[in-house]
């Protein structure tokens, strides 16, 4: 008799959805927070999925993390200090631990258990999590943020989608407590959700409106993330000084040799240039409230 095949399936809207075969679960159950669940996969290695939503895998996670780090450092070269909200499988560590100008990673992240499972079970994106300059929160970012005051020269949101543990990290009173948190000079990132279908492009333009409306000008740049909703990603990029992140010194940026898969400068500059949908509807975010 022939065993049954296992599936996971993400729901994007009514009338799509994502699957991918699964080998055998590694690891299920529930934390204060959510549920956490580990897969093999033979398409896209091991795959991180919390409260039945795919957060990364193997097999692409290395373009994320690049995009959602590197375009701020190529920007402002002279970061110290950095706060990563989120973050708990340590991505963001492993590609801001490249740069040996960072003197200070904090990292908040709310639930534990994530950084506990991602340690055991995701080595690729938490090998750099012990690093001497890493230092670990167990805390509700949005309380985190509120106490820092011009402490920071990047904050790096790498929240879980809008809603459960991350939905407080896409209001306007946080991002607010973020450019306080700032100093003169610094960097927020923010992952932006996909444009495509209509409950995540809602979410995008809640994110871009709350985020432009506090800092007075805000960039959006995009990436390919092959599992991820439509595999078409934003990020939002906006600074204290409201600098432009198109102008950057790229010849700078390569001669440090880091090494990435996906990220480079000549992609940097083009990840600025969206598609006429996204930004009319980025466009019209920025004149209607949410």
């Amino acid at each position: 008799m022939q065993a049954k095949e296992l599936w996971f399936t993400e729901n994007y809207c009514p009338d799509a959805r994502f699957s991918m075969r699964v080998e055998r679960q590694v690891y299920s159950a529930k934390s204060r927070f959510q549920q956490i669940d580990v897969y093999d996969t033979p398409a896209f290695g091991r795959v991180l999925v919390l409260d039945g939503c795919l957060m990364l895998t193997e097999k692409d996670e290395f373009i994320y993390h690049e995009m959602i780090v590197h375009p701020a450092m190529a920007v402002k070269p002279d970061i110290k200090s950095v706060l990563v909200i989120g973050g708990g499988d340590g991505g963001c560590i492993r590609e801001l631990c490249k740069y040996d100008s960072i003197e200070k990673i904090d990292l908040c992240e709310i639930d534990r258990e994530v950084i506990k499972v991602c340690r055991e079970f995701l080595p690729q994106t938490a090998l750099r999590m012990d690093d001497i300059r890493a230092e670990l929160h167990i805390a509700d970012g949005l309380k985190f943020v509120r106490r820092q005051k011009e402490a920071y020269d990047l904050i790096i949101v790498d929240s879980t989608d809008p809603f459960g543990p991350g939905e407080g990290l896409f209001t306007r009173e946080f991002y607010g407590n973020c450019l306080s948190a700032l100093t003169a000079d610094g960097i927020l990132i923010n992952q932006h959700e996909s444009p495509y279908y209509p409950e995540d492009a809602l979410a995008c333009q809640r994110a871009h409106r709350q985020l432009h409306a506090v800092f007075g000008k805000a960039f959006v740049y995009q990436a390919h993330i092959p599992t991820y909703p439509s595999g078409h990603w934003l990020f939002g990029f906006a600074s204290k000084s409201g600098r432009d992140p198109r102008a950057f010194d790229g010849e700078a940026w390569d001669a440090l040799g880091i090494k990435t898969r996906y990220y480079n400068t000549d992609l940097h500059k083009g990840s600025f240039a969206l598609p006429n949908y996204v930004k009319e509807m980025l466009k019209n975010a920025e004149s209607m409230g949410y």
